[in-house]
């Protein structure tokens, strides 16, 4: 048999060069490569979830108050002068340990035979399930009272009547959860002529007074 022409011949000599190419190719893409070995799904998916977990959503952070108002400055003069008739209405901080996470006020005062005192305390939680947990145990310890609607995110009233010596005092307490914070109001009253206390609806209604303007100046502190 004769020589092939020379176009011919080339064609030929490259003709398995192409094939074995084109058989590369088609390993390299095939199934087998475009679809994740289930390592690679795991370490993928992997990831994923630390990305999530280092990127906290938006709401959670400006909702995340980082440190607690001024204490004294959380109740309106007019309400401090209507609780406790006679006391000053700077009021007086308690020392605290951490002030960026726990700040209290207290006001009392004598005027006549009736006595005052209302007690505003803020505590900053590290999280809002912090706040929510500390929420809950405190409620559990203070039994007989109801939920204050619309204060907060939860929120807590009890009233209870205690007599030492024959004299009654009659206590309100009311906690409030607002994200990762806790607002805790005590207010307590005494008339030392008649040796009785204030009503109940009085402490209640002064106590949750207080509590609302108390929970809305968390907005002072500082947010991030």
């Amino acid at each position: 048999m004769g020589s092939l022409p020379l176009p011919l011949a080339l064609a030929a000599r490259l003709l398995p060069v192409a094939l074995l190419a084109s058989a590369g190719w088609a390993l390299a893409a095939g199934p087998s490569a475009a679809t994740p070995s289930a390592e690679d799904k795991t370490t993928q998916e992997q990831e994923k979830t630390n990305d999530s977990a280092a990127a906290p959503s938006a709401s959670a952070a400006v909702r995340k108050y980082t440190a607690s108002p001024a204490p004294c400055g959380g109740v309106q003069v007019a309400t401090i002068k209507s609780l406790v008739p006679g006391a000053k209405t700077a009021g007086q901080e308690i020392a605290s340990t951490d002030k960026a996470v726990r700040r209290t006020c207290s006001w009392n005062a004598l005027k006549g035979f009736d006595y005052r005192w209302l007690d505003v305390s803020y505590e900053v939680k590290a999280s809002e399930a912090a706040a929510e947990k500390a929420y809950k145990d405190r409620v559990a310890d203070k039994s007989g009272g109801g939920a204050v609607p619309g204060l907060g995110d939860s929120a807590y009233s009890v009233v209870n009547l205690s007599t030492e010596d024959k004299q009654q005092t009659r206590e309100g307490v009311v906690i409030v959860q607002a994200s990762n914070a806790l607002v805790v109001v005590t207010y307590n009253g005494s008339d030392f002529e008649t040796k009785k206390a204030p009503s109940t609806e009085e402490i209640n209604k002064g106590a949750i007074k207080a509590a609302k303007e108390a929970t809305a100046a968390l907005g002072n502190g500082q947010k991030t």
